[in-house]
């Protein structure tokens, strides 16, 4: 396992943080989470045409360029740094991964392409009122009917579901678990925005009433397809969770060096170089399961992925919520405030720990694909 990067590589990450940091400001993370649609289309376009991220990993044949889970591991450790407000992971962790995923070659010809262009908001919905993220959880129901598949039932907590051109919908019919697309315009679509913790990352609640789908894939067999890009998008949202980590503690540094108390940074100070250094080997060690997740996609071992998604993501949500949680009691009382930034990192932090299950499911996870 090579956990270093590529030049090319480097220089990636070079450009997305020299874009974010231009487009990707705190007066825009701030603006956008008081928007209701949460994402300027202006950003988002130009995120596709000038520097091709969210056609990234999606394969040339569909209007992608080709590149592997590492380098999506790259951008996605820059956009949580920034704490980007776009459509970004639903698009491409979620939707462009089910369909790269699923049994379905004419669905990927006609609905990949929308989405590396940047054209095409998608997502995935599969959470429902349960809150369940297996395959148990899913009773959304389809039916074939005259005239086509139509789904019954309601969705919640989808990722900018409120906005999305097109939805990747999990239901359950006759067969078993399959995968249908719907268009945002489709009759008997409701959807309605979530008040969330987090407001740098929308969610919605959807409702489906004999709304007519397009089944993508054989009827019965999306369970496996599903399983796999929940795993891989557990591996990109845990190298998110280290960016937001890594920001977290930077500003924490920054701040310990230029604080002063009784006449002297309060960096000095044992109990702020523990607590630091503390932050530090949490993050280096989320980094590792992230990094050693990414190479796993990479490698194509499905058995490998599933292990390292599943401890990645048990480990990274605790150690963004804990990094980002001291970088605020090293702030002080300007940590607690509205005004200063820490909030909007704990606050990510706590979403995320949940955004794919608990901690505690991913350890259970992690526990029965290790046969303990």
């Amino acid at each position: 396992m090579d956990l270093t990067f590529s030049e090319e590589q480097d220089e990636l990450r070079k450009v997305v943080r020299s874009f974010l940091t231009k487009h990707a400001t705190e007066a825009d993370v701030r603006r956008l989470a008081a928007d209701p649609t949460g994402y300027d289309p202006v950003v988002w376009r130009r995120m596709a045409t000038e520097i091709g991220l969210q056609g990234l990993a999606v394969p040339e044949k569909y209007g992608g360029s080709g590149f592997g889970y590492v380098d999506l591991g790259v951008v996605f450790e820059e956009t949580g740094r920034a704490l980007l407000c776009a459509p970004y992971f639903a698009t491409v962790a979620l939707a462009a991964e089910t369909l790269l995923r699923c049994d379905d070659e004419r669905a990927r010809g006609d609905l990949l392409p929308g989405m590396a262009s940047g054209e095409t908001v998608a997502t995935l919905a599969l959470t429902e009122e349960n809150g369940r993220w297996d395959e148990a959880g899913i009773r959304l129901t389809a039916h074939d009917k005259a005239g086509g598949w139509r789904l019954t039932g309601v969705k919640t907590y989808v990722l900018d579901g409120h906005l999305a051109d097109l939805l990747l919908v999990a239901a359950r019919t006759p067969s078993g678990i399959s995968l249908f697309a719907v268009e945002a315009e489709a009759p008997g679509l409701a959807r309605t925005p979530l008040p969330t913790l987090d407001q740098t990352r929308k969610q919605a609640r959807v409702e489906f009433t004999n709304t007519p789908a397009r089944l993508l894939g054989p009827e019965g067999a999306a369970w496996p397809a599903l399983e796999r890009t929940l795993a891989t998008a557990s591996v990109l949202l845990a190298a998110e969770q280290v960016g937001g980590a890594a920001a977290a503690l930077d500003a924490a540094v920054e701040y310990a060096r230029i604080r002063e108390q009784y006449g002297r940074p309060i960096g000095s100070f044992q109990g702020i170089k523990h607590k630091c250094a503390d932050m530090l080997v949490e993050i280096e060690s989320a980094r590792s399961a992230a990094y050693g997740g990414l190479w796993a996609l990479d490698a194509g071992d499905e058995t490998e992925t599933a292990i390292s998604a599943a401890l990645a993501q048990a480990f990274c949500s605790e150690a963004f919520t804990k990094v980002a949680g001291d970088n605020i009691q090293v702030h002080g009382g300007i940590g607690f405030t509205w005004e200063h930034l820490a909030h909007l990192y704990l606050k990510r932090a706590k979403s995320s720990e949940v955004l794919l299950g608990t901690p505690s499911y991913h350890r259970e996870l992690l526990a029965a694909r290790l046969g303990i």
